[in-house]
């Protein structure tokens, strides 16, 4: 058996099933295309599968020497609200949607899975779970999948994201903490207008909103340990409409990332406590809108150590990484099951969700070798 080299012979395949991908890219919770070219894939293959409602897809292979334990594999689906400006000739055919962040190869790299370890079901004893999970983008997709069944019964996960300008074939994880917890607020400031002449006869709700922002960053520095990273930021405020009015609304929006679940379960709390307050001080009101996209993802050891191992038998260029800031809805799979979530070197000279995304396809065979060796190894060994 050589994984490396069954993967390297169905690179065709997953190179073009991703370039259609690519071509045809789908909006969060809108994969429908997207979800009915994988069960094709999987009806050809003649390997089970039930569709998620509204899209995403669940697969599984069954070992042939019985039953055993159950190992998941993960990849999401959708793209991003971007229009493609490079020149690739499989570039998207759709205005305004573009997959900007690798989502096409994850899915063609997890089907690519699926045609290796469906030739290796005689020599496994247990099943293989693929899960082609849609939404990512919103933070959405884990949390549905998992609410219709897509890990009962399962012992462990793995995920793979693809790394734009990391180098070729690199595969990377590490353990604890990996991806921060990324929530999303709006503020929303009540004053009262007035002209600009009389400032006194209003409340200005753009001094509170300035207040605000500023007020904010002391949930980093006086509300949470130096020892906590902890990130605040507003990345949006508007307020006004005229260069002589006191404006009577403003709204700031913004974005707060944390690697604690104890902290994270705190933040909204203590953000709306500021808010309000600040505008209490300044004579407005504040309603504070919060939405948990994603929690904090954090990498089993254990499960971590596994797939450094397979990793080691797919690819020479292995290393364990740094926690980043990103978000990623694996993090609900972790939750709930053990698992581990790594990253694969693909190239490139942007980042994810540039207009100008591209990576090197050749990564695709490292990532296919890994997702079924990391597969087999957890159900082959004790």
């Amino acid at each position: 058996m050589d994984i490396k080299q069954l993967a390297h012979e169905v690179q065709d395949k997953v190179v073009a099933f991703r370039r259609d991908l690519h071509q045809n890219p789908e909006a969060s919770l809108q994969e429908f295309r997207t979800t009915k070219q994988i069960a094709a894939a999987l009806d050809e293959l003649g390997v089970s599968y039930r569709l998620l409602d509204p899209t995403g897809v669940i697969a599984e292979i069954h070992g042939a020497k019985g039953p055993g334990k159950t190992i998941a594999l993960r990849g999401d689906i959708d793209a991003l609200s971007i229009q493609e400006k490079t020149d690739l000739p499989f570039k998207s055919c759709v205005p305004g949607m573009m997959h900007a962040c690798g989502h096409d190869t994850h899915a063609s790299m997890l089907l690519g899975a699926v045609m290796v370890l469906n030739q290796l079901k005689d020599q496994f004893a247990g099943t293989v779970r693929f899960i082609f999970q849609p939404a990512e983008e919103i933070g959405a997709g884990a949390a549905l999948a998992i609410k219709q069944g897509c890990l009962e019964g399962v012992d462990g996960i793995y995920g793979v994201h693809i790394g734009a300008m990391k180098e070729l074939g690199l595969l990377t994880s590490s353990a604890g903490p990996h991806h921060a917890s990324t929530d999303r607020f709006v503020i929303k400031v009540t004053g009262k207008a007035c002209h600009g002449a009389g400032p006194h006869m209003g409340v200005d709700a753009t001094v509170c909103g300035a207040a605000m922002v500023m007020n904010l960053q002391t949930m980093v520095s006086r509300e949470v340990s130096p020892m906590e990273p902890l990130v605040v930021t507003v990345g949006s405020f508007h307020s006004g409409s005229r260069f002589n009015i006191v404006s009577g609304d403003a709204e700031l929006e913004g974005t707060i990332r944390s690697f604690n679940r104890e902290l994270h379960a705190q933040i909204p709390g203590i953000l709306e406590r500021i808010a309000k307050e600040t505008a209490a001080a300044y004579r407005c009101e504040a309603k504070v809108i919060y939405e948990v996209l994603t929690d904090v993802l954090v990498n089993d050891e254990t499960m971590v150590e596994k797939g450094m191992a397979s990793a080691r038998k797919v690819s020479d260029k292995v290393a364990y990484d740094q926690k980043g800031m990103g978000g990623e809805d694996f993090a609900e799979y972790t939750k709930v099951v053990p698992g581990a979530f790594f990253s694969l070197g693909a190239g490139g000279t942007y980042p994810g969700h540039s207009d100008h995304y591209w990576i090197e396809e050749e990564a695709f065979e490292t990532g296919v070798a890994f997702y079924a060796q990391a597969a087999y190894d957890f159900l082959t060994e004790a």
